[in-house]
């Protein structure tokens, strides 16, 4: 068993069993930083800007770039309660890019986060 320095318990003998550290984050995914805000969104109407710049893993002013294309092209709509914002997706228009626009939103949201029937979409 090889230890790295970075999976060895802090003080413990170089033959000491290693735990299995954090997965290293992948150079890159199949989905685009706008599929991820638009799917956290999904899950979380009235997240926080802030907050799924954390999940995604990107600056809040990307996410609030990334917001106002979804909303431009229609693909969300946000609606104002007192102080915040609850976006709703509308699940039924076609994806963008011509390989998959045979696909609905409602098929991305439905593949990654598995079926709902709850308020969270609208069909406007």
């Amino acid at each position: 068993m090889t230890v790295t320095r970075a999976s060895r318990q802090e003080g413990a003998p170089p033959n000491a069993p290693t735990r299995p550290g954090p997965e290293p984050e992948p150079a890159w995914t199949f989905l685009t930083n706008h599929a991820h805000v638009l799917l956290c969104i999904a899950e979380e109407p009235e997240a926080r800007m802030r907050d799924v710049a954390t999940i995604v893993g990107i600056t809040e002013r990307a996410v609030q770039r990334i917001v106002a294309d979804l909303e431009e092209a229609g693909y969300i709509a946000r609606i104002r309660h007192g102080r915040r914002n609850r976006y709703e997706v509308r699940d039924h228009l076609p994806l963008r890019h011509p390989i998959e626009r045979h696909e609905k939103v409602a098929s991305l949201i439905a593949f990654v986060h598995g079926e709902r029937d709850d308020d969270r979409t609208i069909r406007a």
